[in-house]
């Protein structure tokens, strides 16, 4: 492309020497920021630069510069770790964050408020417990999700190591990460063979090329029957399918799903992915390379709100983006298969894993790992992963799963949960387990709005309105953002409140608890504090004329919102 047909992005990518920027450099000064041409180099590497949003307007007013500090975000295939790690990755937190946990929405951690000095710190011991930042952000393949539950169908189907599998061939192959954050030392992660030895400034990237992607990508692995990773809203969403022995025989391909958008701007949506094809198991590594060079070649590097890759097939069309996979993948693809019926699971409580161990799913509000008065989740989680040595897996619901724990060892993990104020899942309310929100304000420097502070109250008020109705036990799927781009996947489930401006959200329904179907837009621009008045009306409708064993979100569906409005307009709250 001509050089004025591409975004300042773009051509920082082109002139960043395969990712190395000036970041040395900068690393050496003793400043609080990096300058802001080096920032989008940096988001390759794991981490974005943030300020005190809170304090900006005080600082500004007082002449002073701001409050600069880093999320580092841990690259995670399918939210797999060893008792080690979690406890190496709670070091850091204590020692070089804001002694908090984050558990993503795509199975990472996050540390908020790492400052500049610590940095190189931080990210060199997430390396030593073999583990990576390398690629959780920036326009490269993001963390690869999958089912995280340990149980035998899960075992059988592979899927962890199908994620660690395609991850680990997507990740970019610069040396510029280890010269960087280890000064140059290799460290050797689990399974992975390093394909280059030491770095040189003319490297190649043999899937990236110079320029990497046009804009971050993200790929997952749903299991036959379990959708409990959304795989319709993934760049590339895959379906284990197994044969009629329960063995792993190959994937469904979803192409083109993305959440992110842009208000005002109706060129920009969240779409879901298409059906594409259905591959052997053998040949999943190298049909996701194909996809990914596809959009390589062919992605928007000139408008980034319209780079992601779900633009390309919603311009191209399916047929023409599977002709030009085909090319790349080196013969035709066949049809696919018929998806399965999906549930979701969120896995909490005890399971058998089909080995004769046990499985224990926590819930974390909003994924975040603290203490906080009587409730010590860091604390407790710490004291349960050292004494049992645990395995440990992040889900993409912002929960944790402790896994491989022996039957005789259950009555201990009991004790130390009650101890540590840890809830079990029927302490909590349906509301708050089974919604979710992004940090927001004051860390994202995208945030228009509140979303992990102002959800608590949101949930309270729910958790009142339901019990008011009688719907206590009704299971609604919900989602807060503090800005459209879609992190918690605010377009796809039942209820979503997305930041519109500052403390004002739009209102989203008609999605279904399964995750297989967008929302409309209900309401725009309602203030902070009258979301849950807003909806009220909703659930009483609902209550009202709902069909025997229908959800929430299929009756809102079924309904329509010029009818949802119609009623609400009429409703009077006695």
């Amino acid at each position: 492309m001509e050089e004025l047909k591409r975004s300042k992005v773009e051509i920082a990518k082109e002139n960043s020497r395969f990712l190395r920027g000036t970041l040395t450099e900068e690393l050496a000064k003793e400043t609080t920021s990096f300058p802001h041409d080096q920032t989008d180099i940096l988001k390759a590497h794991g981490s974005y630069q943030q300020d005190d949003r809170d304090l900006r307007q005080q600082l500004l007013k007082a002449r002073k510069p701001k409050h600069f500090y880093f999320m580092v975000r841990i690259k995670i295939p399918g939210g797999l770790l060893t008792a080690d790690q979690y406890l190496a990755c709670d070091d850091l937190a204590t020692h070089h964050a804001n002694n908090t946990l984050r558990i993503t929405t795509r199975q990472g951690f996050q540390l908020h408020g790492v400052l500049k000095k610590d940095l190189k710190t931080t990210i060199r011991g997430i390396k030593e417990c073999l583990l990576t930042t390398l690629g959780a952000c920036g326009d490269v393949e993001r963390n690869v999700m999958t089912c995280p539950a340990p149980t035998a169908g899960r075992k059988r189907a592979l899927i962890q190591e199908y994620a660690k599998k395609i991850s680990d061939h997507l990740l970019p192959r610069t040396q510029a990460y280890h010269e960087i954050w280890m000064n140059g030392e290799k460290i050797q992660e689990v399974g992975r063979v390093e394909e280059l030895e030491a770095g040189t400034v003319g490297e190649e990237e043999p899937i990236y090329g110079r320029v990497y992607l046009p804009r971050k990508f993200k790929s997952g692995i749903a299991f036959s029957e379990d959708n409990c990773i959304e795989v319709h809203t993934q760049d590339i969403g895959m379906v284990a399918l197994l044969d009629p022995k329960g063995e792993l025989e190959g994937f469904d391909v979803l192409v083109g799903g993305g959440m992110g958008m842009t208000h005002a701007r109706p060129k920009t949506f969240p779409r879901l992915g298409d059906l594409m094809t259905f591959v052997p198991k053998e040949e999943i590594v190298k049909l996701c390379e194909a996809i990914v060079l596809v959009q390589r070649d062919y992605g928007d590097r000139a408008n980034r709100s319209h780079a992601r890759m779900k633009y390309l097939i919603a311009d191209k069309g399916l047929d023409w983006f599977k002709d030009e996979v085909e090319k790349r993948f080196g013969k035709p693809l066949g049809p696919p298969r018929p998806l399965p019926s999906f549930t979701i699971e969120d896995h909490l409580g005890w399971h058998p894993q089909g080995d004769g161990k046990f499985f224990l799913g926590i819930s974390v509000e909003n994924g975040r790992i603290k203490d906080e008065g009587a409730l010590r989740y860091k604390s407790g989680l710490r004291c349960l992963i050292e004494t049992y040595r645990p395995g440990v897996r992040l889900t993409a619901h912002q929960n944790i799963l402790l896994t491989d724990i022996p039957a005789e060892t259950r009555k201990g993990f009991e004790v130390l949960l009650k101890e540590f104020g840890i809830k079990r899942e029927d302490a909590i309310s349906n509301p708050e387990r089974y919604s979710m929100s992004c940090p927001a304000l004051p860390t994202c420097g995208l945030a228009i709005s509140d979303s992990e502070r102002h959800m608590p109250q949101v949930v309270d008020e729910l958790e009142m309105a339901f019990k008011t109705l009688g719907l206590e036990k009704e299971k609604i799927m919900i989602r807060m953002t503090g800005c459209p781009n879609g992190c918690t996947r605010p377009y796809i489930g039942e209820l979503g409140f997305v930041g519109k401006s500052v403390q004002s959200y739009n209102i989203y329904v008609g999605g279904n608890f399964e995750c297989t179907r967008l929302q409309q837009t209900y309401a725009e621009s309602v203030p902070k504090n009258e979301l849950v008045k807003a909806v009220y009306p909703l659930f009483a409708y609902f209550k009202k004329e709902r069909k025997a064993g229908e959800r929430f979100g299929d009756f809102c569906h079924r309904k329509g919102v010029e009818a949802l409005r119609a009623f609400a307009a009429t409703f009077s709250q006695e």
